[in-house]
């Protein structure tokens, strides 16, 4: 009787592991700021490459 309590008791916490759904939305989050985190890096390295270049051009002018 003790094993079925046990084997129940273990099904139900399964089950309500399974079923939730908060975990699965921070995930979700997660992906998405690492998305825009990648975006950024990428952008920001664009845009100091070509700064670079301008201060170059104003440096050499002066």
């Amino acid at each position: 009787m003790r094993r079925l309590y046990n084997f129940l008791r273990q099904d139900l916490i399964l089950a309500n592991v399974l079923s939730e759904s908060s975990g699965v939305t921070a995930v979700e989050y997660g992906l998405i700021a690492a998305l825009i985190a990648v975006a950024a890096v990428a952008a920001l390295s664009l845009v100091g490459t070509n700064l670079s270049g301008v201060f170059t051009t104003v440096g050499t002018n002066l």
